[in-house]
């Protein structure tokens, strides 16, 4: 079983063999590839022209275009709906606490202040550790709550640098 989304309206659908099920009806449509990434669609004795533009595996975003409208496809498998009901579903990302050295290091620069909301990858600081500068990124969303170090600043591996 699957959930798709389709401009915030999500519909539940089922592939059994051959056939999918929409909402537990059986859908009776006849979808033909012509050829790169286009497909054409005849569905309730209506023509549709569909085209898939980007597939996003990781996110499970697909981006179509039908009769030429641009609209996106957001796709929960069994395994993200189990998540879901078990109410493990944290769509905003880890929550981040502390941002710990991960190896000794001068903090060469601190590019966050207290304060600060961020994002799974933006860059907060760089270390700098055997002559190399490692750029420290966020492993989720969070806002900086106060930093332990200041550029400069020697640091022994776990340190913690940033809290959250």
């Amino acid at each position: 079983m699957y959930s798709v989304s389709i401009q915030r309206k999500a519909f539940r659908v089922e592939k059994d063999k051959d056939f999918f099920k929409v909402e537990g009806q059986p859908i009776n449509w006849d979808l033909q590839s012509i050829g790169n990434s286009k497909y054409h669609l005849i569905y309730k004795h209506k023509s549709y022209n569909v085209e898939l533009l980007k597939v996003d595996e990781t996110a499970k975003k697909f981006t179509i275009k039908l009769n030429g409208k641009v609209t996106e496809l957001h796709v929960k498998d069994r395994f993200d709906l189990l998540l879901e009901r078990l109410g493990m579903n944290n769509k905003t990302g880890p929550q981040v606490k502390n941002i710990i050295a991960p190896m000794p290091g001068l903090i060469f620069e601190i590019r966050v202040k207290e304060g600060d909301k961020v994002k799974k990858g933006d860059p907060l600081l760089i270390l700098e550790a055997m002559k190399m500068e490692n750029i420290i990124k966020s492993p989720g969303d969070g806002e900086v709550k106060k930093i332990m170090v200041k550029n400069g600043d020697s640091v022994e591996k776990n340190k913690v640098l940033i809290q959250f």
